[in-house]
């Protein structure tokens, strides 16, 4: 099952007074469909702006080089001032994988960003980061040494070869640096107590830097240092992590203030842990913490995972149940109130996204259907009923995930549940896509068709239009197949009171794939491509058949059992 992908881009731009400016800029990277602008910080100090965007990988990349582009137009480097480090009108340009995308692929659509910035803009480019070239140029401080000022020599030095576009001084546009990295998240872990140095001395126990090693007493005695005259350092215990320990007068506590540079290496729940060990260790006590800015929904999840785990509670709940455990696990709403739709990535997208039918309450979703409007329609319902089905097997997995007697069978059934979560998941998702599949075959029929490339175009719409709307209730069908499992696990093993609940999920979850596999036999009457259409029907026949005969074996079980 394949999450939708998710890419975060957060360019820095040479300009934070002229707000004209920004806006320019800001509107060419929203002009592009499916971007979702987060986040615009200007700087006058710095006279920089930072710009935070998301959205899938190709549309991401667009908006990027059509910012760079704006922001080559606009902004002059030769008359440039300010007080933070830069060497081009787009300084920087990472791109960060935030859902369902590998690090690697997310180089991949860096360095194809960095190329079409280097061809098309005729601007030096350096990757650095995990789109580095060479190990020399993954410190992004190298890539920029010598700022604007230097560049021109900087470029004309054979080692410093841009890796993408000419190797010449571009005075206006300077050089950019696209990079890939992980996504970093600022954490701040608080403390019963107002001692900056007490702070300090957990933050160095933790951070990967760690403290300065000493002779003899740990806080006055001299520096060690080595060889070359640096001193030598004992590392902390947290890989990827950097931290300092500092007073907040407006709480009246002192903090870890720590940002978390690779959360897969140590995500936020194993931060929390370890500092509050080392806290416990110097006789202080941690009692909440903060996010500042936002976190990836997959964060917030493992570490509700994780909390209930050390419980040894089912781990398949509903997401909001995770976050929920998260969220008072590590304290996050101590000085504030936790709002999701605000601080998670997803959720900020999501709420950009505007209504979607699985937002709605049941009766609304109910009303709607019974509209006037064709959509939603059978399919809609019918992947709904397949996400209700199985949501009926989830909840008999986590009634005997805690049932008096099999604590020792806690985590069997709770891999069954996270199992049926994730089915659920992919379901409600396709409740929502089976209407814009409807919605897509609408808008190619109303595409214009005077001239005969427009019939042309309008044609290959509809076609195009028509097979997604095939195989998007075949892929209903097919990952509602998959419920059948742990269903059928529930009559067998799961609590015996709650037999009839897992029955109701396998009749749901055939009336689902029966539901979807009319959809694909209605849709392919009107498809050119005969040959798509029938490979396509013959397997969601042969996949209804099966349903039906596993749906029947599942029953006969429960009503043995009655």
């Amino acid at each position: 099952m394949v999450s939708e992908q998710i890419i975060e881009c957060v360019p820095n731009f040479s300009e934070g007074r002229d707000m004209s400016v920004i806006r320019k800029i800001t509107d060419v990277i929203e002009s592009v469909d499916g971007i979702s602008l987060l986040d615009v910080d200007p700087g006058k100090d710095t006279n920089r702006t930072v710009v935070t965007f998301v959205g899938p990988p190709l549309q991401v990349v667009e908006a990027a080089f059509n910012a760079v582009k704006t922001a080559a137009g606009l902004i002059d480097m030769s008359k440039h001032k300010g007080a933070h480090p830069r060497m081009g009108a787009t300084d920087v340009c990472p791109l960060v994988p935030v859902a369902g995308i590998s690090m690697e692929e997310t180089v991949g659509y860096a360095r194809k960003l960095a190329e079409r910035i280097g061809s098309e803009l005729s601007i030096p480019v350096y990757c650095y980061e995990n789109a580095a070239y060479t190990e020399k140029r993954r410190n992004l401080a190298s890539c920029r040494a010598g700022e604007y000022e230097g560049l021109k020599k900087k470029l004309a030095d054979p080692e410093w070869k841009a890796d993408h576009g000419p190797s010449v001084f571009n005075p206006q546009s300077g050089a950019t640096a696209v990079g890939a990295r992980d996504f970093l998240v600022a954490y701040n872990v608080n403390l019963n107590t107002t001692s900056t140095r007490r702070a300090n001395a957990v933050a160095f126990d933790v951070r990967e830097r760690g403290r300065v090693k000493r002779e003899g007493n740990p806080l006055t005695g001299k520096i060690v240092k080595d060889k070359d005259g640096n001193p030598v350092m004992i590392p902390g215990s947290l890989k990827e992590v950097k931290a300092i320990g500092w007073y907040i007068e407006e709480y009246g506590i002192a903090q870890i203030s720590m940002n978390l540079t690779n959360i897969s290496v140590t995500p936020v729940h194993v931060a929390f842990d370890e500092v509050c060990r080392r806290a416990d260790s110097r006789g202080l006590r941690v009692t909440g913490s903060e996010l500042v800015g936002l976190i990836p929904l997959s964060a917030m999840l493992d570490a509700g995972r994780y909390f209930l785990r050390k419980q040894k509670r089912s781990t398949g709940v509903p997401d909001s149940e995770l976050i929920r455990i998260a969220v008072k696990s590590m304290g996050l709403d101590e000085l504030g109130e936790f709002k999701a739709e605000e601080k998670i990535i997803e959720y900020k997208i999501r709420d950009k996204e505007g209504k979607r039918l699985v937002s709605l309450s049941l009766e609304s979703f109910m009303n709607e259907t019974a509209s006037e409007s064709v959509a939603p329609g059978g399919g809609s319902v019918s992947a709904y009923l397949g996400a209700m089905g199985t949501a009926l097997g989830s909840m008999v997995a986590n009634i005997s995930s805690h049932k008096r007697g099999w604590d020792d069978r806690w985590e069997e059934f709770s891999n069954w549940a996270e199992r049926g979560k994730l089915i659920q998941n992919e379901l409600i998702k396709l409740v929502d896509e089976d209407t814009r599949a409807f919605n897509m075959i609408m808008k190619a029929f109303k595409m214009p068709r005077q001239t005969e490339e427009e019939k042309k175009e309008r044609k290959d719409a509809i076609e195009e239009a028509t097979k997604n709307a095939i195989l998007v209730p075949f892929k209903v069908m097919e990952i509602a197949f998959q419920a059948y499992e742990l269903i059928e696990e529930m009559v067998k093993e799961g609590n015996p009171n709650s037999v009839t609940d897992a029955g109701v999920g396998a009749l749901a979850v055939r009336s689902c794939i029966k539901g979807a596999y009319l959809n694909v036999c209605v849709n392919t009457k009107g498809l050119e491509d005969k040959e798509f259409g029938e490979e396509i029907k013959a397997r969601a026949a042969e996949l209804n058949a099966r349903s039906e005969k596993t749906e029947k074996q599942i029953v006969d079980k429960v009503l043995a059992c009655l």
